[in-house]
């Protein structure tokens, strides 16, 4: 049996003594200081994890990356914050999700996660008997905050030893924090006759579908998924399959289509001055910009980023609808919608489709049919794309923006 406080690599386990060891050591070898940012990054996420826990124990804040990221592109996007005072209540440093651009730097207090932690583990019904496994990398606010949670409860921590879910994983693991498109990975892995010991999943960082979720029942994963954003941490839950509704604690109201928070979950705000979607009224109100509405019964239904919106000839298309409605095809897997420039319409709306595994490749022509059984004309996309897989943020949002680019630089594949 795993000992409570242990960090589980792969096969693995380091125990709470061998931790607490290692972290005494990282603080008297590197010295991290008081309110500093301390940018983190190891192709071993046992070693990363065990630097921002000593970041942390020293009172510094841990900024960790993502080990897949280009040398030049982790040069870039953290040398800015080397070093950065940032003082005050401060304690973590997470990157956004990137999805519609380069990631900015969140900061926020320790008391901004501690607030949520106890509302948390009521919903999962955590005890320090359970290892939670977070798939997805330490870059993610996602799993950053589920080490923080998991400390807190003294449940043991599963870090993957490689990019896919192994059985080895879902045997040790009793609870998962991940994202759609991973717990379909973990799920097909089960179903392919996986034994698991996996009792709940908390699923956020993009659209979780009914079909997904009856699966898991089917197969004893009990399902929480929740809106929320990098920003505002916890926003909105569903533990019933009924819809999103107010996370404990969490006031929501809907002004003009844009979703407003409060609560004192919210970031403290960006590293950097200006620009980004994060905004906070003077009442506490905070926004990122995502659209949403309140269904007949009060649940809220979200549309999609304002910023994301395309203008095309006199519409305005929601890529989030659009892609709502492609996965509805049968043979596809997942889509990701965006706009490519057009003189005459000023933007043309283009899809990048991933089929279903073992599916054939229809034609433009066939997905066009099915395409306008489910959506107005002005939201057809009038370019496609396919791939094997998805291009994906470190918390599995499609990766908008790199799409995008691949798609004017001509690398993406057209589709026939």
């Amino acid at each position: 049996m795993t000992k409570p406080g242990s960090i589980l690599h792969g096969s693995k386990t380091i125990g709470p003594a061998e931790l607490n060891e290692r972290v005494s050591r990282f603080v008297a070898e590197n010295d991290p200081r008081i309110g500093i940012i301390h940018p983190i990054l190891d192709d071993n996420a046992a070693d990363a994890l065990v630097a921002l826990l000593a970041v942390r124990e020293a009172g510094g804040v841990p900024l960790v990356g993502d080990s897949r990221w280009s040398t030049q592109y982790w040069s870039a996007v953290s040398s800015h914050a080397k070093a950065e005072c940032v003082g005050g209540d401060t304690a973590w440093a997470s990157f956004s999700s990137g999805s519609s651009g380069a990631p900015r730097v969140i900061l926020r207090s320790a008391s901004s996660w501690q607030a949520s932690f106890a509302a948390v583990t009521d919903l999962l019904a955590l005890t320090a008997d359970d290892v939670v496994y977070v798939p997805a990398p330490l870059a993610s606010s996602l799993t950053l905050f589920s080490v923080a949670h998991s400390r807190s409860v003294g449940a043991s921590i599963l870090l993957p030893s490689r990019p896919s879910s192994s059985a080895e994983h879902l045997t040790r693991a009793t609870v998962v924090h991940t994202t759609p498109q991973s717990l379909r990975a973990i799920v097909e892995v089960i179903e392919g006759g996986a034994p698991h010991s996996i009792r709940v999943a908390l699923v956020g960082g993009d659209h979780l579908d009914h079909a997904l979720r009856r699966r898991c029942a089917a197969l004893g994963i009990r399902v929480i998924g929740y809106y929320g954003a990098a920003e505002l941490s916890f926003v909105a839950v569903d533990d019933d399959g009924l819809g999103l509704r107010p996370f404990p604690g969490v006031q929501t109201r809907i002004v003009g289509g844009e979703l407003w928070a409060r609560s004192a979950y919210l970031a403290s705000g960006y590293l950097e001055d200006g620009g980004g979607p994060f905004r906070v009224d003077g009442e506490g109100w905070g926004t990122v910009g995502d659209r949403a509405e309140n269904d007949a019964s009060g649940r809220l239904m979200l549309r999609g980023r304002i910023d994301g919106a395309i203008l095309t000839s006199s519409a305005t298309v929601i890529p989030d609808e659009v892609e709502a409605a492609l996965r509805s095809i049968d043979g596809i897997d997942d889509a990701a919608v965006f706009g490519l420039p057009n003189e005459r319409t000023g933007a043309l709306v283009a899809a990048l489709v991933q089929f279903s595994p073992g599916s054939s490749r229809p034609s433009t022509a066939r997905l066009r049919e099915q395409a306008a059984a489910r959506l107005p004309l002005t939201h057809i996309p009038r370019r496609w794309f396919w791939t094997e897989d998805m291009p994906r943020t470190s918390t599995g949002k499609a990766a908008r923006s790199q799409i995008r680019l691949c798609a004017l630089e001509k690398k993406a594949r057209r589709l026939d």
